[in-house]
């Protein structure tokens, strides 16, 4: 929270932190349920998707950024700058095609990354190469050093 605070206030924060909590969350927010927009064809699964989304905004509370989710195959995974999981991925029903810049809907591999992965809750090290997995993500743009790519951000991944 970025803050310092008396020891002995500790306990009188925790308390009205705690009714703050309760007065601005749901059950199931508590409960971790995720709720999702649904799921993306592999068509929509490009930039131009991804672009209509970013333009689409601002994103904020009570107004937040569409989450999809859908079954994926783990073509790829490794750890990225010592706590991301970077993969590549290929939707459920895609077979490797010929090189198209559609993206998925080629039936390309299409780009993942689960910030803060390494040494969190969601950690699983059942997350390996040809593994079925279940993601609910955010459909994003990545541009790094001028190249624009369709990257999916996992906020949420289990076995499908």
């Amino acid at each position: 929270a970025g803050m310092s605070l008396a020891e002995h206030k500790l306990e009188a924060f925790k308390a009205a932190f705690a009714v703050e909590i309760a007065a601005r969350a749901d059950r199931e927010t508590l409960a971790g349920v995720i709720h999702s927009d649904g799921e993306l064809s592999a068509a929509e699964l490009c930039l131009d998707t991804a672009r209509a989304l970013r333009g689409a905004g601002p994103w904020g509370q009570g107004f937040p950024e569409p989450l999809f989710d859908g079954n994926f195959q783990i073509l790829d995974a490794r750890i990225h700058a010592g706590r991301h999981l970077k993969m590549q991925l290929m939707g459920a029903g895609s077979t490797a095609g010929a090189g198209s810049t559609a993206g998925a809907a080629a039936g390309e591999p299409i780009e993942a990354i689960a910030f803060g992965y390494v040494g969190g809750a969601a950690e699983n090290p059942g997350v390996r190469r040809g593994a079925r997995i279940h993601l609910a993500y955010r459909l994003e743009v990545n541009d790094y050093r001028g190249i624009e790519r369709v990257q999916l951000n996992c906020q949420h991944l289990s076995p499908a």
